[in-house]
């Protein structure tokens, strides 16, 4: 089982890093997880809708070149279903089962993932209504992912 993270954006704190590498090792137990950052475009704040749909466009080009046909997508946001733990551990069960070659998670930048990306998901999923940063989104991702396989496999895990 391969699972890869595609992210707009670097991880600058150290504290971040630990825990995605914390959760990496731990996930090692059950797959194998790789992370692609790709760069963010600089965005200023308050700047017009049509910049920044170039924005998000030009990231998402970058994303794309990074995916496989046969890769099956899942893209995180915010408009997607909510699910709890125990739903998205069954969700992510159902995934393995399609029998792709990987799942890529993908997690947009700073202002969103572009129309392409959507249309190119098989899966559109939320962490939560509430808004993360991006690192933040990939530690919660990770845990989550981590929190499933201990679940499917019936093993104990903190609640």
């Amino acid at each position: 089982m391969k699972i890869k993270i595609i992210a707009i954006g670097s991880i600058k704190e150290e504290y971040w890093r630990i825990a995605i590498e914390d959760y990496v090792n731990r996930l090692s137990l059950y797959c194998k997880v790789t992370i692609d950052e790709i760069k963010d475009e600089p965005a200023p704040a308050n700047l017009p809708r049509i910049l920044q749909d170039k924005i998000k466009l030009k990231e998402g080009t970058k994303v794309l070149s990074r995916i496989k046909d046969k890769d099956l997508v899942v893209a995180l946001d915010l408009n997607g279903p909510e699910r709890d733990s125990l739903t998205f551990a069954k969700f992510l069960e159902s995934l393995f089962i399609r029998g792709n070659s990987e799942i890529v998670f993908v997690i947009g930048g700073s202002l969103g993932l572009s129309d392409d990306i959507r249309a190119r998901a098989d899966e559109i999923v939320t962490l939560s209504k509430l808004t993360f940063t991006h690192q933040m989104a990939r530690v919660i991702l990770l845990e989550q992912l981590f929190r499933s396989f201990k679940i499917n496999r019936n093993e104990t895990y903190h609640k």
